[in-house]
C-alpha cells in the first residue's frame, strides 16, 4: 500500500480499477463519486503520447475553445498600442498596454492567465520573454495569441479557450471543466479536445498514438479512458 497517499485518496482508488479503460459515459459518474475535495476542483484529462519530442514536427501546440468553457475566469492581457489598443479593451480584456505593460512586468507582475499581443508589439514582448515563457504566457501564433484580430482572442480566451502543449515525455495535459459540471458537458469538453489531439497525430508516428488517457480532478486518483469512447 502506498503510505505517500491518504486515507481519503486510498478509499477513493479502491473504487476505480487501475487495469481497466472505461467508457467516456461510465468514467464520469465514477470521477464525481471519487473526488473528495471539499471544493470544486478542476478535471484534467492526460494524454500519454507516442511521440519523440525531441523532433520539431512531432511536438503539439495549440489552442482549443471548449464548448462549455473551463470554468475558470481568466485574467486577460494585451500588448497593444493605438486602434488595436482600444479594440483589445472593447473586447473586455483586463489590461491594455504597451512599454509600460512591459515595464509592469519587468517589476515582477504576472498577475494573470493569458497574454495576448499583435505582431508588432513582439519586439517589446520579447523583453520579458523570461518571465513570460516558464509560466506559460508568452504569446505564441500556434495558440491564436499573436494576432491582428485581438477581439477574437480576447473573446475565446474569456470564453473557455485552453492550449495544449507537449512535455518534454509525450504527455499533454488539459483543464476540460470543474468537478460541478454536468456530465454531459464535461463529456462535450472533453471529445472536443480529444478530436483535436487525436486529429493532430504526426506523420512520422509508427504504430500506437495514444499510449493512454486519462481524467482526473484536482483531488482524485486517475481514471483510464478507452481512446474508442472519445
Amino acid at each position: 500500500m502506498n503510505t505517500k497517499h491518504g486515507k481519503k485518496y486510498l478509499e477513493a482508488a479502491a473504487k476505480v480499477d487501475a487495469e481497466k479503460q472505461y467508457d467516456l459515459k461510465e468514467a464520469l459518474p465514477l470521477l464525481k463519486e471519487v473526488s473528495y475535495a471539499k471544493f470544486d476542483g478542476s478535471v484534467e484529462l492526460t494524454f500519454k503520447l507516442n511521440v519523440d519530442t525531441r523532433q520539431a514536427d512531432q511536438q503539439l501546440r495549440g489552442a482549443v475553445v471548449l464548448p462549455n468553457g473551463s470554468g475558470k475566469d481568466k485574467t486577460v492581457v494585451v500588448f497593444a498600442q493605438g486602434d488595436k489598443a482600444k479594440e483589445a479593451e472593447a473586447a473586455g480584456a483586463d489590461v491594455v498596454g504597451a512599454a509600460d505593460l512591459v515595464q509592469r512586468i519587468q517589476g515582477g507582475w504576472l498577475d494573470f492567465d493569458v497574454a495576448i499581443a499583435t505582431p508588432d508589439m513582439m519586439a517589446q514582448v520579447g523583453r520579458v520573454g523570461r518571465a513570460l515563457g516558464p509560466k506559460g504566457l508568452m504569446p505564441n501564433p500556434k495558440t491564436g495569441t499573436v494576432t491582428m484580430d485581438v477581439t477574437k482572442a480576447v473573446s475565446d480566451a474569456k470564453g473557455g479557450q485552453v492550449t495544449y502543449r507537449t512535455d518534454r515525455d509525450g504527455n499533454v495535459a488539459v483543464t476540460v471543466g470543474r468537478v460541478s459540471f454536468d456530465e454531459d458537458k464535461l463529456a462535450e469538453n472533453i471529445k472536443a479536445i480529444a478530436s483535436v489531439i487525436l486529429k493532430a497525430r504526426p506523420a512520422a508516428v509508427k504504430g500506437t498514438y495514444v499510449s493512454n488517457v486519462a481524467v482526473s480532478s484536482t483531488m482524485s486518483p486517475a481514471v483510464t479512458l478507452d481512446v474508442n469512447s472519445l
